[in-house]
């Protein structure tokens, strides 16, 4: 069909003169290609529109280069293209076209609006990305990115669609950018996307964003893995052709309707299972996977029923996905089985629907009509994870915690379990009952106090397997453990614990810093009580800078970040406020310094003095630059803790003492750092070169291999300070092959 011109569009760009012009002109072709495409799936839709916004794209993005010296414009254009493979509507394909506009260009989300609609505008917001904010770090960047997304996607979620149509034209056009550049972003790719677009059914994009992060993550692998399948492709091809004819023929003998055809699985999944396994190409015998695609459910139950009785099952390797489908709605019968030449053989059999749903995913849900919803009720009923990725992201503040919190949520396989009524729950491999009771209520998890499994006690760290009946046992004055993290597996428990031991802690600070004020206005002939009646805590928290509501001046007191004499000085200012008294732990020090000699210098010092006996506390191992308190421990002198630390708090607030940072001392200090990263030769060899060169002498070194292939690598060093201690961890993420890097 010939396309008429399109109108006019006003633009925050001056028209289109050369050699913009004749950038848009070129590309007129590739816009055709897409509009002959969308028109294929949807006769009805509006192309003038998408040829309204390709045109506004063109004069916002003029005179804008790609680093490949192609003009900017390719890039939204390619981003459109994926959108129509994805079938989805004119919105969609408008805010492909737009999507970088608002980012990178003077045009705003309200000129978006205005000339073409808010819900193409609310697309556009929705992914753009939150560049001109300025974070402090690349993960936050990444973290508060992802964050938005989640919660734009959980209103439409065509934002994600979108979102992963551009990651997919930036994986493909990656080639151009720098090294560095090139891993970080597959590497994100790999973790995220490609596991969201799996969460999302869509299974020819997972496959892609996979194959192309294999392609930079590990560009050797890659090229030998292609040459050794190119090398058996005529014997992989026979075998298919082979195979595919006796599943034919065995339907046809049984008067089984269907379609049969054998696909090769995607490198980065070859791969995968060769590192998993520790197999080389010619090891791994199910390479290809076979398709049985019948017209009904009860036809896939007698084709399952056929090759049993042709082939002998591989016990233990039958899956019924069918009756209990995956969280992405994939659903499918997949058993694994001897083959005609006594290798594995593994069958996928399934409807047309079923197939239509796991090659396209959510966008089979897809409504076209003008106005309609993306998804009707039951279909966001199937996509619940989406509203539990929203609501624990509220209680993850910490960027690093949050991303890895998706992407345990993201890129997990899943155990199928019955509650005792026998519903059934999907959970991440490796789930326990922790994840079980707060998969099932938050109260449920708060107040778990042991867990039945087929009926049998078990400890509340067994590891959930699939067809388990889990009961939990409650108790009102249960509450959780932070020792419960080091054995959930789902980020929404762990947000849900953390969310509490937080609050708790923050209650426990408000709760001793009113004790220790109410006893410092007391003493001073006046009370608490009413001085928070009338306002003036509040006003004393704005002039101590600690916020402006009483409760956070209470918690700095209770923290020990504020004491109770500068806060009745802030609110008596005309009364002369008396030194306590010295207490016990100043009597304590004394007796210290005198009873001992000059102690070794510890870079501490304890209300001004340097020759105290000091010891940092093992559960927290505080560094120059974090905020500290101190402890008087009996025999042992004063033991310093992170001002954040858990088991502090707990500690009694009477033998706390003043302690600060000697910033003339010349101290180093031990600290733990664990690195994950690729098992690959020489890298160990280069986070040595890389902590000589910071000036870290490595005390101590454990370096284990996982199953997987990744290498898990603690050191034990000693640094300066936490400055210090931040540019090592800094040096060490650069190398390549290093996945992340934390402070034990």
């Amino acid at each position: 069909m010939k396309l008429d011109p399109p109108p006019h569009v006003v633009a925050p760009a001056a028209a289109l003169e050369s050699p913009e012009a004749t950038a848009e002109q070129s590309l007129r072709p590739r816009v055709a290609e897409i509009l002959e495409k969308v028109l294929h799936y949807n006769p009805s839709a509006d192309v003038a529109l998408v040829e309204r916004a390709f045109v506004a794209a063109a004069r916002a993005h003029a005179g804008q280069y790609r680093k490949s010296g192609e003009p900017y414009l390719v890039h939204p254009l390619g981003v459109t293209a994926v959108i129509a493979d994805l079938k989805l509507d004119v919105p969609s394909l408008c805010a492909g076209l737009l999507h970088d506009c608002v980012e990178d260009t003077e045009m705003t989300v309200e000129q978006v609006a205005a000339g073409f609609s808010p819900a193409i505008a609310a697309l556009v917001d929705g992914v753009t990305k939150l560049g001109r904010l300025p974070w402090n770090t690349r993960e936050e960047r990444q973290a508060e990115n992802f964050r938005k997304m989640l919660v734009a996607m959980a209103e439409d979620i065509r934002v994600i669609l979108i979102k992963l149509a551009d990651r997919t034209d930036n994986m493909r056009t990656l080639g151009h950018v720098s090294e560095e550049r090139q891993e970080r972003t597959a590497r994100e790719t790999l973790e995220i996307y490609a596991p969201l677009a799996n969460r999302l059914g869509i299974h020819w994009l997972r496959a892609e964003l996979e194959d192309l992060a294999f392609r930079y993550l590990y560009p050797n692998e890659y090229r030998a893995l292609i040459d050794a399948l190119a090398a058996s492709a005529e014997e992989r091809r026979a075998y298919t052709a082979q195979v595919e004819g006796i599943l034919r023929q065995l339907m046809s003998d049984n008067d089984l309707a269907c379609e049969v055809c054998g696909r090769a699985k995607n490198l980065w999944g070859i791969y995968a299972k060769m590192r998993r396994t520790q197999r080389t190409l010619n090891d791994i015998h199910d390479v290809v996977a076979f398709r049985v695609v019948t017209h009904s459910i009860r036809d896939c139950y007698a084709a399952l029923g056929v090759v049993h009785e042709h082939f002998t099952p591989i016990p233990g390797r039958f899956k019924d996905y069918v009756a209990m489908p995956k969280p992405n709605q994939y659903q499918s019968l997949h058993t694994s089985l001897i083959g005609p030449r006594g290798e594995r053989l593994e069958v996928q059999i399934r409807t047309t629907d079923m197939q239509r749903v796991a090659e396209e995913g959510v966008a089979a849900h897809w409504v076209y009509k003008e106005g309609a919803s993306l998804l009707s009720n039951d279909d966001q009923q199937k996509f619940a994870w989406l509203r539990q990725l929203v609501e624990f992201q509220r209680d993850l503040h910490d960027p690093a915690e949050f991303i890895d919190a998706v992407k345990i949520d993201l890129f997990s396989d899943e155990v199928y379990v019955f509650t005792p009524k026998g519903d059934v729950k999907a959970l991440p491999a490796g789930a326990t009952p922790i994840d079980f009771a707060f998969a099932i209520h938050t109260e449920v998890g708060l107040h778990c106090t042991g867990a039945k499994v087929n009926g049998h006690i078990v400890p509340l760290r067994y590891r959930l397997r699939n067809g388990d009946t889990v009961e939990i046992v409650t108790n009102p004055k249960q509450k959780p453990s932070k020792d419960w993290l080091k054995f959930c597996a789902t980020a929404r428990a762990r947000a849900k614990i953390r969310h509490f031991i937080r609050r708790e802690r923050r209650e426990r600070g408000r709760a001793l810093g009113w004790e220790l004020l109410e006893r410092a206005l007391r003493a001073q002939g006046h009370s608490l009580s009413k001085l928070e009646k009338d306002g003036q805590l509040d006003q004393a928290a704005v002039s101590l800078h600690v916020g402006n509501r009483a409760e956070e001046l209470l918690m700095q007191v209770g923290f020990g970040k504020v004491t109770p004499i500068q806060v009745v000085r802030t609110l008596l200012p005309e009364t002369v406020v008396e030194e306590p008294p010295e207490p016990a732990t100043n009597r304590l020090i004394s007796i210290f310094r005198k009873a001992r000699r000059r102690p070794a210098p510890s870079g501490i010092r304890v209300q001004g003095e340097d020759d105290v006996l000091v010891r940092f506390a093992q559960c927290c191992h505080p560094l120059p630059g974090d905020a500290i308190m101190g402890f008087i421990t009996r025999g042992r002198g004063v033991t310093v803790h992170k001002l954040d630390c858990s088991k502090a708090l707990d500690l009694d607030p009477e033998r706390r003492i003043e302690v600060a940072w000697d910033s003339a001392a010349k101290v180093e200090h031990a600290v733990k750092i664990n690195v994950h990263a690729t098992d690959k030769p020489g890298l160990l060899a280069e986070m040595t070169r890389a902590f000589s060169e910071q000036g870290v002498n490595i005390a101590q070194a454990n370096c284990r291999v996982t199953a997987t292939g990744r290498a898990i690598n603690t050191f034990h060093v000693q640094v300066a300070h936490l400055d210090h201690l931040k540019q090592v961890m800094r040096a060490i993420k650069k190398i390549k092959g290093v996945y992340s890097v934390d402070r034990l």
